[in-house]
């Protein structure tokens, strides 16, 4: 048992929070240690204890519906069940049209929702599609012709190259909403310093359109042309992040973004947000950390949707 475990075992608590994490990898065991790390380290600082619930994202599309009629039953019932949905990073395109599906379940249904690398890109889809009326919008990733680029390949990458293709290590987001939540969570941060791994983003040329549908992008880069953060305003927690903030969540100090999660999907996120606007860091006590993070080992998974038991002891 290890230190975060153990904390999980003597801290006693009581209510639950049930986060659906939507992933293509769910069968792999060590495809989503650190963020399953940054779940619980949030969990902790919101005195909840963590559950769980594996989603494939597979499991979600239509074609399993005809094809395994009972693994899509139960991966909509698990997603339906959950107080927050995750969509994390990954690559390929296997899996995406489901992470497009719990993204436009979460907006439409006003659940909390944190999309983290391609699960951000896959929101920006979702709402062009289903928003703003572009049935063609996707990522050049999985379309390379496609008719509405939302995402494009990162413009200084080669495609024809390998290695060194990605855009990788720490880099400054800038944020440009004030009152933004995002801003808040980091303790009303002018900018933050987090690390990133992609080769595909947001395409620059939409943003205006986006935003005047109500998707507001709250960080950027030092060049304005890089979209870091994604908000909806009228959602009660619905934000993207291009880079990868379970990468430097430690258990004493845990990643904002997670927190948010979190204390939304536990009814605590206005308290949370109060106490950052009053001058205090979550919980009050610490203070975050860009700092480097290894996590341990741990992770529980399955290759199809499954309640997986309860996270601690």
């Amino acid at each position: 048992m290890n230190g975060l475990q153990e904390l999980l075992c003597l801290t006693p608590f009581r209510i639950l929070v049930r986060i659906a994490m939507v992933g293509k990898y769910t069968g792999l065991s060590d495809s989503y240690l650190s963020v399953l790390k940054a779940l619980l380290h949030a969990s902790v600082y919101c005195h909840r204890k963590l559950v769980v619930d594996w989603v494939a994202s597979t499991d979600l599309e239509d074609s399993t519906k005809i094809e395994a009629p009972d693994a899509y039953k139960a991966a909509w019932n698990l997603l339906k069940s959950a107080d927050g949905i995750l969509v994390p990073g990954g690559f390929g395109d296997r899996g995406v049209q489901g992470k497009i599906l719990a993204a436009k379940y979460a907006r439409e249904n006003n659940v909390p929702y944190l999309g983290i690398c391609l699960g951000m890109q896959m929101a920006v889809v979702e709402f062009a599609r289903h928003v703003m009326n572009l049935p063609h919008a996707n990522s050049t990733e999985f379309d390379p012709n496609a008719k509405t680029p939302c995402v494009i390949f990162m413009p200084e990458g080669s495609k024809t190259h390998m290695g060194g293709t990605m855009r990788l290590g720490s880099r400054r987001t800038f944020f440009k909403v004030a009152d933004c939540k995002s801003a808040k969570l980091y303790g009303n941060a002018d900018y933050v310093d987090e690390r990133h791994r992609h080769r595909y983003e947001v395409n620059p040329d939409m943003v205006p359109e986006f935003e005047n549908a109500g998707l507001k992008f709250v960080g950027k880069d030092e060049s304005d042309r890089r979209m870091e953060i994604i908000e909806i305003p009228n959602h009660q927690y619905f934000i993207g992040a291009q880079f990868h903030p379970e990468f430097k969540s430690r258990p004493a100090k845990p990643s904002p973004l997670f927190v948010g999660l979190i204390a939304a999907s536990s009814g605590q996120l206005d308290k949370v947000l109060q106490g950052c606007s009053n001058g205090h860091v979550i919980p009050g006590k610490h203070q975050f950390s860009n700092g480097p993070y290894t996590p341990a080992a741990h992770q529980n998974t399955n290759g199809h949707a499954k309640k997986l038991a309860n996270v601690g002891c």
